[in-house]
């Protein structure tokens, strides 16, 4: 399926169907479901009784290879989990794109397309993209790569120029809302915030349990209170990069309240941010905020997850008495 704000980009692919490109780069923000739409594009593509509109009919032998997850002439490559927790790798390794290699030099099994989506791209090491590289620059017949990325920038310059470049559009803040809505109803308003307005995301009743068990200790901070958090988030095996998202999102609204202006991803805490707000000193805020953002790229990262926590709450309690070292 595509989101309903994702229909006139359709409507521009219906237009150029006769010229498609061997490679695509779909880009936009997190959350407003690229990788949804480069499998629906992947589905229409392998597709082999396609509408008049070049959609995929959902009823051939290929569809329902493909909603099953079978189909043998589709490829979805993503980071490999390693435990079945949010802990997992950070990257696309070589020897995942070798397979891909192997993958396109293959005859189609249903003598059509063969299709393979990248998600997200920027995730490839540098061994996996130049690997890659050498495909796209002399890529087989009926061969279709869909690069779905975040964070195109961080993709070489090289394989940029290689594919087509469409941008993705984010919903608008009604279409958002209407959205979130139909699966969270009571709290609709306030998740979408907390996610920037985007209106796909991964939210389970641990997560809100364990975010507003965090928001009371950061209303109101106690040392052993801290720690216990820290080894029951840990309990959970939820990564590190969650906590500092979190963590780091409170922050950024802590200095908007500094700056008497609204919160925007914890709205209906706006109260005890100004109260908070006018406890701290900016210095400390914005030292444990360079931490964050320090330990950012280390997120998914094999860490103590459970010792990181607990040093990073200990320096906000510290928040609180401005006694937060300066780096």
């Amino acid at each position: 399926m595509i989101y309903p704000w994702q229909k006139p980009v359709w409507q521009q692919l219906q237009h150029n169907w006769a010229h498609l490109p061997h490679a695509w780069l779909l880009f936009g923000a997190a959350g407003i479901g690229k990788r949804a739409f480069a499998e629906y594009l992947a589905q229409a593509l392998l597709c082999e009784e396609p509408l008049a509109s070049h959609q995929p009919c959902g009823q051939c032998p290929s569809c329902h290879l493909f909603r099953q997850h079978t189909h043998p002439d589709y490829l979805l490559l993503t980071p490999e989990d390693q435990d079945g927790s949010e802990r997992k790798q950070t990257q696309i390794k070589v020897e995942a794109v070798r397979q891909v290699l192997d993958f396109v030099h293959l005859s189609a099994h249903r003598g059509g397309w063969r299709v393979v989506v990248i998600e997200p791209a920027e995730s490839m090491n540098p061994q996996a993209a130049n690997a890659l590289l050498k495909v796209l620059e002399e890529p087989p017949a009926k061969v279709a790569f869909l690069l779905v990325s975040h964070h195109k920038d961080r993709l070489l310059p090289t394989i940029k120029s290689r594919c087509q470049q469409l941008a993705l559009p984010a919903p608008s803040p009604d279409e958002a809302f209407a959205f979130v809505r139909q699966h969270y109803t009571d709290e609709a308003r306030a998740l979408l915030a907390f996610h920037g307005g985007v209106p796909l995301f991964t939210e389970t009743e641990q997560h809100i349990k364990l975010r507003t068990e965090l928001l009371a200790l950061l209303i109101q901070p106690r040392l052993l209170a801290l720690l216990d958090y820290a080894a029951e988030f840990d309990r959970h095996k939820l990564s590190l990069a969650t906590f500092l998202d979190w963590l780091g999102k409170w922050l950024f609204d802590l200095a908007l309240a500094q700056q008497q202006q609204p919160a925007r991803y914890y709205p209906d805490y706006q109260t005890q941010l100004n109260d908070i707000a006018r406890q701290c000193q900016s210095l400390t805020l914005f030292a444990l905020t360079d931490r964050i953002n320090a330990l950012t790229p280390y997120g998914l990262h094999t860490l103590n997850v459970k010792m990181q926590l607990e040093d990073l709450l200990i320096d906000y309690l510290s928040l609180w008495q401005g006694k937060l070292k300066h780096p």
